[in-house]
């Protein structure tokens, strides 16, 4: 199993960026479809999530109105498109899927990262001011 990430990078504050995860290796039908962040000397934080049964949505109210989450369903990768970036934004960047146990509810709410079972490697996006 493999997440591929890409489309990090450096830009000032107002501009956008756009992730891409590249889920191989494996097939389930229904996933919780996630992008989390952590920015240095902070905890891991739930960024968006997108459930693949019925393409429901949750952002983080730091990123509501800013950030969307979709996928590719035949191509399994999922997509963070990332808007009015602010330097706060600045963190390390992972997709993860939950394929296993109540995938439905992990993606209703703050995602837990412990029910996540697949990483990618992270994407570095700096914000400058």
């Amino acid at each position: 199993v493999q997440l591929v990430e890409s489309g990090g990078g450096s830009v000032q504050a107002g501009g956008s960026l756009r992730l891409s995860c590249a889920a191989s290796g494996y097939t389930y039908s229904t996933q919780c479809m996630g992008w989390f962040r952590q920015a240095p000397g902070k905890e891991r934080e739930g960024v968006a999530t997108i459930y693949t049964g019925g393409s429901s949505t949750y952002y983080a109210d730091s990123v509501k109105g800013r950030f969307t989450i979709s996928r590719d369903k035949a191509k399994n990768t999922w997509y963070l498109q990332m808007d009015s970036l602010n330097p706060e934004d600045t963190a390390m960047y992972y997709c993860a899927t939950a394929t296993t146990g109540a995938v439905r509810w992990y993606c209703v709410g703050p995602p837990s990262k412990n029910v996540f079972d697949y990483w990618g490697q992270g994407t570095q996006v700096t914000v400058s001011s």
